[in-house]
């Protein structure tokens, strides 16, 4: 099918929609993109063969903004990072800022990004912090992950420390990597094998401001089907700690997943016997003193990401002691408790 497009004249930002199933939520996601007041805006929607009226919904609203850059695109079902990919190469601007069908861009998110970038030269990328919806419900729950660098280098090492609908990512950095790995043994989470690669070559950023309105929904694009999210995460995690202590040659790649697993298996599954408390905590600091420099030196955020993984690490310990039968009245005790939440 041919693309719908309204002319605009020079391209800065591209903004990239993937939608499948999204005809809910997309009005309200595309009108909050498309709101922005900033100029060279151009939005990618990009219709991952759905089977409602999300095109016809696209459609309808590109009708109406006849002022506004908006290409419409439509293919067979490809999945989330095969679309993404399909956009970065339609992209015309110098950023691809990333949107998604059921969240919501707030005010002077896309112009305080671009004016980052355009200040930060050696900034790959960044995102915004996020208040988490439940549907259209605004819980008092956010993402608030750290803003600077060395910080989100250590969190890279075992997490995604980023909104993936909140980033704005330089075009060319973007091709450089090859866009979203369309692996499907390494899908998903798409964005944090990207982010990943990205930030052993560039340093990172997110802006410590709630730009995002972040949707909790069933049946997104992200969360379709069986998924083996946490395995991935675990898979990517124990890459990025080789590769960071390799070139030091103390920790094999057998230490380097025990940890990844530790941290992410939540008591459920037991680390490799070889891997003790003391030598994960090991491992931990000798991360952060690669990343951070010697402890004396650690900003305070930095600091406090480092603290909570070693706490982190302290609880997973703790957990593995706990039988399975008691996990879950615990889970419910600590409900109980007043502020320990």
């Amino acid at each position: 099918m041919q693309p719908v497009v309204n002319p605009m004249h020079t391209v800065k930002i591209s903004a990239i929609v993937p939608v499948y199933r999204g005809e809910g939520t997309l009005h309200e996601s595309l009108y909050s993109l498309l709101d922005q007041d900033v100029e060279g805006l151009e939005t990618i929607v990009l219709d991952d063969g759905s089977p409602d009226n999300s095109r016809e919904i696209a459609n309808r609203i590109a009708a109406q903004k006849t002022n506004k850059a908006i290409v419409i695109l439509s293919h067979t079902n490809r999945g989330l990072a095969a679309t993404l990919n399909q956009g970065i190469r339609r992209a015309k601007g110098d950023y691809v800022a990333r949107q998604d069908q059921d969240d919501i861009v707030l005010p002077g998110r896309l112009e305080k990004q671009m004016a980052f970038l355009d200040a930060h030269p050696d900034i790959a990328m960044v995102g915004t912090w996020a208040q988490i919806y439940q549907g259209d419900i605004p819980t008092q729950r956010y993402h608030r992950h750290p803003a600077g660098n060395d910080a989100l280098q250590l969190e890279l090492m075992f997490d995604n420390p980023f909104v993936h609908s909140s980033m704005m990512i330089r075009t060319e950095v973007l091709r450089q990597f090859g866009g979203y790995s369309e692996d499907k043994s390494r899908q998903p989470p798409e964005d944090y094998e990207l982010w990943s690669r990205i930030a052993r070559k560039h340093r990172v950023a997110n802006l410590p401001e709630i730009l995002t309105i972040y949707r909790e929904l069933p049946g997104s694009m992200s969360r379709e089907g069986g998924s083996p999210f946490t395995s991935n995460i675990i898979r990517i995690s124990a890459e990025n700690l080789f590769r960071l202590l390799e070139p030091f040659g103390s920790y094999s790649q057998q230490d380097c997943w025990g940890l990844a697993n530790l941290y992410h298996a939540k008591g459920k599954i037991r680390n490799p016997p070889t891997l003790t408390k003391a030598k994960a905590k090991q491992m931990l600091h000798r991360v952060a003193t690669i990343i951070g420099g010697a402890p004396s030196t650690w900003a305070e955020e930095f600091r406090a990401s480092y603290l909570r993984m070693s706490a982190h690490i302290d609880h997973c310990f703790l957990r593995m002691r706990i039988p399975s039968s008691l996990l879950g009245p615990a889970r419910w005790l600590k409900k109980l408790i007043p502020g320990d939440r």
